[in-house]
Formats: structure tokens, sequence, C-alpha cells
């Protein structure tokens, strides 16, 4: 790609020498003084070119317009390197920080990930009191397809034509998604207004003036006189002793008014607005609703494997980081499995995070795509003679802004900016860079790793984040790695992130940058980083305790209580624990173990407790046994058929049992199952169910 390079009417240090020789140029790269102004005729000679990166976002429609009006076909590319780099008081050092940020927009893009459908016919429920809810159904009535469900509120009036459908009562539950809501809610009020003529009769029959012209009963008001059924008639309207309360329907959109959220979590599905009792937040979610009718799509953010999944077995429940994790409810259990409802998913990768296995992997972008952009970076830093690069991920909404604002502040001297060695990237979410990719850059050079969050994302993935920070950064520190590697900073304004930017200190970095790619599969990477920051590690460390949760470990087994029943063979998702054909025994392989605990929910003896650590030697790759045991051999033909603990111990629990109290039914324990079935059939005098009588 041809790079055009502006130092903004030269308030930017550039060195086009060291850019072209960290960035491989064949041609010379010229720094502009006002690419976008006098000098744009550098710009149109450019679009001759297969691919074009201009270092400029803030003119980017203008050099696209030029570009169009020229009918040109280059590849057009904008890279931000101003307020990312060349504005902050370090702004004179930030050249290997610049030749990083081009070589990245010299990447090609993602590739495409599948995307989930949505469909709005634009028919909305309008919950809330009375007075407000008619009212913006009326208002909305000429855009979409309004219904309304008053829960309380008088003052209001029903409009003289039924135009709309309305309903009343207590909602109960609001479950989906734009397109596909199921709202729930109890009839409480006497009067049906689906059956309601709206004739008034009750109205001006109720002695207490209890019922107004939404038709609804204050049964705070009435003394139960009954006279608004006698009014009411044949019509039927009003019933005070509804046995059949519960309605259900189904809407595109769901417009809240309530004074508290009918769904609390901290991301709303989309088509769900609940803006409160605030006119202005209420006129801006109405301006939003108007917008969402036809068809949507939006990315599958996250693929599920179910094969490695650690949530369950036979019934035992094992991890459920990602359902505990996810903000949006979009993933619940289903039995052993879970299920990601991927029309909810907001994208934000936590789920990916806290998984242990891999079995929810974060897909926008893939893993190994992200790898490989850390990868050039950091490589091309280096080359530009950058060292202990700091990766800064945040997002391209609310902390791309406030990096931004905090570097135009920076030439005033207002804000310090970003410093030289701290390069931004960005991503969909911080939330969706886990351990695997924090480790992978870590062995590709990086120095440290900054997640930066808003508030409110800090709020809803902190704890989470600052859990899986600890394992990483407990890795790192046994290892011998000194230094804060991994931070998470919660920043609502400039201040606030000028001030933990000015914390931050380098950290220990690799002497040698790894070569390997990072992999769609979690535990691969994890092994490659971990292999890699090993064998250049100042401290030399066969075993690493780690935090409760970690998802390395091993386990402890009680010989005295285990029975070699094996339970735990079955339960276990990543074939940790093995057994062996030949004699009663149970292994363990430690580097496949991810600490979730199904085995000790499953174990019926409760024999096995976990232990978190990391194990570095050749050990954690073999085979190892646990646990063992002699057979048991069958009484009668001398098979081995189970583990002789197993069946002293069931023979002595059963010896009591009405059903074992004759010594044949005991002495059939000490047998395989063929031989059981043998000897009672040759044994017919005994008493068979068959022989009782009524």
């Amino acid at each position: 790609m041809t790079p055009k390079l502006c130092n903004c009417n030269a308030t930017m240090a550039l060195d086009a020498k060291v850019l072209a020789r960290a960035l491989k140029s064949e041609t010379p790269i010229t720094v502009h003084s006002e690419l976008c102004r006098k000098e744009v005729a550098s710009f149109t000679s450019a679009l001759k070119e297969e691919a074009c990166v201009v270092a400029c976002t803030q003119e980017a429609p203008m050099f696209q317009e030029l570009a169009s009006q020229a009918d040109s076909k280059t590849a057009l590319k904008f890279v931000n390197i101003r307020e990312t780099a060349g504005w902050s008081r370090e702004g004179e050092r930030a050249t290997p920080k610049i030749a990083a940020l081009l070589a990245l927009a010299e990447m090609p893009e993602p590739e495409p990930v599948p995307a989930v459908s949505y469909r709005s016919g634009g028919e909305v429920l309008i919950i809330g009191p009375a007075e407000a809810a008619l009212d913006w159904a009326e208002r909305l009535a000429a855009d979409l397809t309004p219904s309304v469900l008053l829960t309380g509120g008088h003052g209001g009036e029903l409009p003289a034509a039924r135009s709309f459908p309305v309903w009343s009562g207590k909602p109960e539950s609001v479950r989906g998604y734009l397109g596909a809501f199921e709202v729930k809610w109890e009839q409480t009020n006497p009067i049906d207004l689906d059956v309601c003529t709206r004739c008034n009769a009750c109205v001006h029959a109720c002695p207490e003036g209890a019922i107004d012209f939404t038709y609804q009963i204050d049964l705070e008001r009435c003394r139960s006189h009954r006279e608004c059924v006698s009014a009411c008639g044949a019509i039927g309207a009003i019933d005070f002793e509804r046995v059949d309360r519960e309605r259900a329907e189904r809407f595109d959109l769901v417009l809240d008014l309530s004074a508290e959220p009918l769904i609390r979590l901290a991301q709303l599905p989309q088509g769900y607005l609940a803006p409160g009792a605030d006119p202005l937040k209420q006129a801006l979610a109405a301006h939003t609703l108007a917008r969402l009718v036809g068809e949507f799509e939006k990315p599958t953010f996250v693929a599920y494997n179910e094969r490695i999944c650690a949530h369950g077995r036979s019934g035992k429940v094992g991890c459920s980081n990602c359902i505990d994790t996810c903000s949006t409810g979009a993933i619940t259990a289903d039995g052993n499995r879970i299920v990601v409802e991927t029309h909810v998913c907001a994208g934000c990768g936590g789920c990916s995070t806290v998984c242990p296995t891999g079995a929810l992997a974060h897909s926008y972008p893939r893993v190994a795509e992200l790898g490989a952009r850390i990868k050039r970076l950091l490589a091309v830093y280096r080359e530009a003679g950058g060292s202990d690069a700091c990766l800064l991920l945040h997002d391209g909404q609310h902390t791309r802004e406030l990096l931004m604002r905090s570097a135009r502040r920076a030439l005033s001297g207002s804000s310090g900016g970003l410093p030289a060695r701290v390069i931004p990237l960005e991503v969909h979410h911080p939330a969706s860079i886990g351990v695997d990719i924090w480790l992978g850059a870590i062995a590709y050079g990086a120095s440290q790793i900054v997640l930066l969050a808003s508030p409110s994302e800090a709020a809803e993935y902190g704890e989470a984040l600052k859990r899986q920070i600890g394992y990483a950064q407990a890795v790192l520190n046994g290892l011998g790695y000194q230094g804060e590697h991994l931070r998470l900073i919660e920043a609502s304004d400039i201040a606030a992130l000028d001030e933990e930017i000015s914390r931050l200190r380098p950290a220990m970095a690799v002497a040698s940058p790894a070569a390997f790619n990072l992999a769609a599969e979690k535990r691969a990477t994890l092994e490659f980083a971990i292999e890699h920051l090993a064998k250049l590690a100042p401290v030399a460390a066969e075993e690493i305790p780690l935090p409760s949760g970690a998802p390395w470990g091993a386990i402890e087994v009680d010989a005295g209580k285990c029975t070699l029943c094996l339970a735990c063979v079955g339960a276990c998702p990543a074939r940790a624990l093995l057994d062996t054909p030949e004699i009663p025994r149970l292994r363990f392989i430690e580097r496949n173990c991810v600490q979730c605990g199904l085995c000790a929910n499953t174990c019926p003896e409760d024999a096995i407790a976990l232990k978190p650590r990391l194990l570095l030697s050749a050990q954690a790759r073999e085979a190892v046994t646990l646990a063992e045991t002699e057979p048991g051999l069958c009484t009668r033909c001398g098979k081995p058929f189970g583990a002789r603990k197993l069946i002293d111990q069931m023979a002595a629990r059963l010896a009591g049992h009405a059903m074992f109290a004759g010594e044949e039914e005991l002495a059939r324990l000490q047998m395989c199952a063929d031989c059981r079935v043998i000897d009672r059939m040759e044994k017919r005098q005994e008493v068979s169910i068959f022989d009782l009588k009524p």
C-alpha cells in the first residue's frame, strides 16, 4: 500500500526515513503538512495505485469523495496517527508507534462472520401508566402498529375509536428480542378492556366515582356495591371473581414506561426500550423505535462447541462461568449443555473470556486474525526502535472518544495524551479478549496489556476480568517476569484516564518474541504461549500455585474413600481422567484438566478435591495413577468384572436390605452379570415375584 502521511500543519513529528525502513517501503515516504488542502494533488496522484493508506481519519469523507469523483478503483484505508500517537507530550518519540499503526492499517480486513437476522413489522407494545402510554400510542400510530398495556394510573382517556388494542394488568415477564418479544401479564382489574364496549354505563352507575374514562376500577375507592356489574349487564366485561387471569401476546417492539424496567439486565435486548418517566428519554426512545421496522442483521459473535463444554454431565453441574458473566441473559442452561440465543447476544465476549475449555469462542474477529494483527503490530514497533510496548485495548465507542478528547487537549498541556509506548488497539469489546490472547501478546513481546473500559462496562465485567487477570499475572510472576503486565482501567473522563495512564510502569518483557500463531483452540494457544514464556523465563519453575477458579490444575483423590467406581471418568469433559481396561485404575493427565469441578460434583464418595496450579514439567502431559485396586473376580467363573473394593462395599451396604436377605442373593453380588443370570435360572426353587398371590 502507498502511505500518505501528513503532520497536520506541523503539529506532529514524523520521521519519514524510520517509517520507510520499518514498513520496508520500496519507495521513499513523503510527509505532507496540508494534505487535505493545498497538497491534495499528492493524494489524487496516489489514486492510480492499487491501494493507499491515508494517515488521517478527520478528512476521510473528503478523500473518499475525491476518489469517487475520479472513478478510482484504489482500495482506500484510513488510520488515525494524530490523536493516537502524534498529539501527546511524548509525540516526538512516537515514531515506532506510528509505524505500528500504519502496518496494522495495511493488513487485510478480517473475514466476515455468519450473521443473525431480525424481522420487525413495527408491532409495538407500550407498557405503563394510562396517561403516558395512551398518549404515546396515538403519537406512534402513524409509523408503527401500537398496542397498550395499562399498568395503573388515572387521568388518561381511551380514544373514541378503537384504533389499537388496549389491555390492562400486572406485567409478569418480557422475554425475547427485536421482532420476537413475548409479554405475559395478569389481568388484575375487574374490567376486561377487550370485552368492554366503552358505553359509559358503569361510569355513571358507580356511586363512588371509582371508574374513569380509562374504564378501569380504582379498587381503593370501590366499596363493592357491584352496581357497575348490573349496569354492564349481558356484555359481561366486569368480573370481580375472574379465574382466568393470565394473558400473553407477541410483539416486535416494546416501549416500557414503567418506573422500574421489567427487564433488569446490564444490556437490554434490541427492540426493548425503557426510558422510564422522563419525557425527553421517552421522545428519544420513540424516535429509535420508529427506525426499527424492517429486516436487520448483526454478526454471530460467538461460536459454541458443545463437545468440549464443561457445564454439566449426567445432571451434575460443573462450570457456569458463561451464564454467570453474560450481561444480556443470552446464555441459559439446558440440561447438561448451554444454549446461546444469538439474537440476544450483544457480542461483549465475556463468556469466551471466562470459558476454561474454549467451548465458547469469540469470533468477531476470530482469535487467529486478531493474533496476526497483534503479532504484526509488535514486530513493526520493535523494527522501528520501540521498546516496552503496552497494548491499550478499547472499544469503538465510549473509550475511543475518550482517547480522542484526551489527545486534543495534549497540545495545550491540559492533558498528557497517550505515552509513546502505549499503542491503542480497537476491539469490539475489551471483555472479549481473554487469557489466551493476553499471554499470546506477552509471548510476542508486549510488556503490558491494558483493558480500557467505561464505568458501565467495568460494572458488568470488572470482577470477571480481574479474576482472569489474576490468573494470568500469577503465571507470569511465577515464571519470574516482574512487574504488572495486565491491568483493567475504568475511566469516565479525561482526568481519570490521565491519572491511570500515568501510573503505568513497564513490566519485564520476554527476551525473544514468539513465532507461533494464535490458534482457534483456546487451550492450544495457551499451551504455545506458556511453553514459550517458560523457555525464556527468568526463573525456572516446575509448578506455579494459582488462585481458586484458575483453568489449570490437578485433582487430589482420597484413596481411603475412592471405590474406583469411575463415575468421574465419565463426567470429565476434557479427557483429563482415564481408566484402563485391564485393571481398576484411575489415571489423570494434568494438561487436559480445566478445573471445572464435574469430577468432584459427580463423585458419590466425595473423594475428589481440586488443586489449582500450573505444572510445567513433562509430567503434566503424562498419565499418572491417582487410585488403583485389585479387580473383583467372579466367584463362579473367575472372570474379573469390577473393582474388588467397590464390590465389597456394595455387598456391605446391601446386606441389611430386604431384597438381599438370603445368602443366595448376596452371593450373586460376587458374580459377573452372565453368571448371575445363570445362577438364578438354575435355582428355580427360590421364591419369585410371580409366585406371590394377592
